[in-house]
């Protein structure tokens, strides 16, 4: 199956975690901790949702792979390997903020091809295949497209929060904070797609999963940005991640961060 026949599916997987998601928030219910120290906290609706994603995609593709944060993997050896986030920004979403989403992404051969952040709250979706990116929600369905953006100086940045960057990196990370505009904190994947839609310039983090990057590589390569690691390599299997709008910006940001 091509992979432009695939793009339905991309909707199908939404719907599908979204209802079993949205009963879940501003909702008074269970938070574990899946963390032997610190807090990383997992929910009935992150649970609920990727199960719903992997039924579905068992009972449609079931040739394909799937890589999932919370139950693990199954056939990574495949082709297409689905690789699934149900809840990006947990504690956002526990919180009763609506700055989370689902994250869906298709790796074809090793290589992030297809991917889309849901926000079934405000009924926003968010997907490319890497050659182009498209938006749907309030406003009506549009192309998504990252502005241009060259200097350091006018670049509006995201991360999770500096308090994540240690030692090195957190050094290099406040080489890149001390030269731009503005910088917002705590956007998860909402930010990756705020770029995506030329709203910001780029996110920066470190310590990220593949589930957390591969379904964002081809919204923001398909709106015309750029997604690496932070010695410009491939960033699908997550790690330190560099994403920004205009490829111009990104190599002074790689410059920065490299010292």
């Amino acid at each position: 199956m091509s992979l432009s026949a695939l793009l339905p599916f991309l909707d199908r997987l939404a719907d599908a975690a979204g209802e079993s998601i949205m009963p879940h928030f501003r909702a008074a219910g269970r938070v574990d901790n899946k963390a032997a120290t610190g807090f990383d906290p997992v929910t009935a609706g992150d649970r609920a949702a990727e199960a719903a994603m992997r039924a579905l995609i068992n009972a449609t593709h079931p040739e394909h792979g799937i890589m999932g944060e919370e139950y693990g993997n199954e056939r990574l050896d495949a082709e297409k390997v689905w690789v699934l986030d149900p809840i990006d920004g947990t504690r956002a979403f526990i919180s009763g903020l609506p700055v989370w989403g689902t994250l869906i992404g298709l790796l074809d051969g090793g290589r992030p091809a297809l991917g889309m952040m849901a926000q079934p709250f405000t009924g926003e979706r968010f997907s490319g295949d890497g050659r182009s990116a498209r938006y749907s929600g309030p406003g009506g369905p549009r192309p998504l497209a990252t502005r241009p953006c060259a200097a350091l100086a006018d670049a509006v940045i995201s991360t999770t929060t500096p308090a994540l960057f240690k030692g090195a990196e957190r050094e290099a990370y406040l080489r890149v904070e001390e030269q731009v505009r503005l910088v917002r904190y705590g956007y998860d994947c909402y930010a990756y797609c705020m770029v995506a839609a030329g709203f910001m310039d780029a996110v920066i983090e470190t310590g990220l999963q593949a589930y957390d990057i591969v379904a964002l590589i081809p919204v923001i390569e398909g709106a015309g940005g750029r997604v690496t690691n932070w010695e410009g390599g491939s960033a699908a299997g997550g790690g330190r991640v560099v994403a920004s709008g205009d490829p111009r910006l990104h190599e002074r940001i790689l410059e920065a961060l490299a010292g």
